[in-house]
């Protein structure tokens, strides 16, 4: 029964967590100064290259994990860029009401690393142009 779904749950997998993504990645666009400014706040030096990494990572990576195009390397990539934001923005050893946002992200990373391991499924632009 569940080898069936695999196809279609990839693929509602990958788009739920694109979801995640791609939205934040055009209101950063929308809303780059304040971006600029938030990020400054938390001491990360040059603060608008900054500000560009992540809409590169949440807009372009985002899109290509939610077609499944490069999937393996667009899931790892998100992953890794998460981690480090987290540690940065949601460092609940400094501050404990972060907890869960940090914890929350981790769980994100998770499901990105299992798309890194096994790919984005049938259905999607990798498999399509496997074969």
């Amino acid at each position: 029964m569940l080898n069936s779904l695999q196809n279609p749950l990839s693929l509602i997998g990958r788009l739920l967590l694109a979801l995640l993504f791609v939205p934040a990645g055009f209101s950063k666009i929308a809303g780059f100064a304040g971006t600029v400014g938030y990020i400054s706040s938390k001491g990360v030096p040059l603060p608008e290259v900054a500000a560009a990494i992540a809409i590169v990572v949440e807009l372009g990576l985002g899109i290509l994990l939610a077609v499944g195009f490069q999937t393996r390397w667009a899931a790892l990539a998100i992953g890794v860029f998460t981690v480090v934001i987290t540690c940065i923005f949601h460092a609940f050893w400094v501050d404990p009401t972060q907890q869960m946002a940090f914890f929350k992200n981790m769980a994100i990373v998770g499901g990105l690393f299992s798309i890194a391991a096994f790919g984005g499924g049938a259905w999607s632009v990798d498999a399509k142009t496997k074969g």
